[in-house]
């Protein structure tokens, strides 16, 4: 079962978070492997960005989808992981092309410098003419030089955006996606002066510079193999690490056929109608859990229908 641990160091102005996301993330791949099986790299890519997702989604509590996107330039044109407030999550890339099973993220996705991460949190409760807060970074550093993969992409937005010294290991193949983040509680060390555990100015950047050393020296093929107490014990021995209650995270798409719908009645009667003349029927594809919603002659009639505010409720294919 998918897993979320939350814990802090006693007496540390640091906090943590790891997820390992196991069934659901295989169930994700079974549901995209209908559109075509992803290459190992796009799959690591994928995986990192759902485990990465679902840990800043944990981490800030917003009552709200939280989405994570990449847009690229490169064979991997756009990668979006989606997290609810309850932890479910699903993911999609559109890939274009032939993809090396071994490629860099940045051969993935930023060949000529223009690939871009966008967070974008939306509010569930969103008030009338509110817009969805977006914060974008570009895949490379201040020098221009090319970021290594998801997790340096989040550090810098977390840097840029939260002002927030964080640290993220993640990995990801066919049967695990996970994820260390190790970050400076809000407030603590930075630009101010605090006093850390040492009594002294400047101790909560000691704290959090030890133990994201510690993290960093953690190995993707360890992530991937050991449970998540394994990895706290192995890296923070010597620390006093209290774990709260596991969470779940799970896989979970959002689509409906009330959604579809909506849909195709923002296109318009005359390009659904359209449709209709030149296949004898609406079918909408879901990317994200390749889910299918089929719509026919009558089923276009009713949804177009003055006044009607429920899709039909025929022909939906998972």
């Amino acid at each position: 079962m998918s897993e979320l641990h939350k814990f802090v160091f006693e007496g540390l102005p640091v906090r943590g978070m790891l997820v390992r996301l196991d069934d659901d993330w295989r169930q994700l791949l079974a549901r995209r492997a209908t559109g075509g099986a992803l290459a190992p790299s796009v799959r690591a890519l994928l995986g990192e960005m759902c485990a990465a997702a679902v840990l800043m989604q944990a981490n800030i509590k917003f009552n709200g989808a939280l989405v994570l996107q990449v847009v690229g330039d490169g064979p991997v044109k756009l990668a979006v992981a989606e997290v609810q407030p309850e932890l479910a999550f699903r993911a999609m890339a559109t890939v274009v092309g032939e993809v090396a099973a071994d490629a860099a993220v940045a051969a993935l996705l930023d060949l000529h410098g223009q690939g871009r991460c966008a967070i974008t949190l939306d509010p569930r409760d969103r008030l009338p003419g509110q817009q969805p807060y977006q914060g974008i970074v570009p895949l490379r550093d201040a020098r221009g030089q090319p970021l290594a993969g998801v997790a340096q992409m989040l550090e810098q937005y977390m840097q840029q955006s939260e002002q927030l010294d964080t640290r993220l290991v993640l990995a990801a193949d066919e049967r695990v996606a996970t994820g260390l983040l190790i970050q400076r509680l809000p407030g603590q060390g930075g630009t101010g002066e605090v006093h850390g555990s040492s009594g002294t100015a400047g101790g909560a950047d000691d704290d959090f510079t030890r133990l994201a050393l510690l993290a960093a020296t953690l190995t993707p093929a360890e992530l991937l193999v050991l449970e998540p107490l394994q990895v706290l014990k192995r890296l923070f021995w010597q620390e006093t690490v209290r774990c709260f209650e596991p969470l779940q995270p799970r896989f979970a798409c959002t689509c409906s056929r009330a959604r579809v719908a909506d849909m195709l009645r923002g296109l318009g009667r005359e390009e659904s109608d359209g449709l209709l003349v030149e296949r004898g029927i609406v079918e909408v594809g879901c990317e994200f859990c390749g889910g299918s919603y089929r719509f026919d002659a009558v089923d276009i009639g009713e949804i177009f229908t003055p006044g009607r505010d429920q899709p039909p409720a025929s022909r939906s294919v998972q």
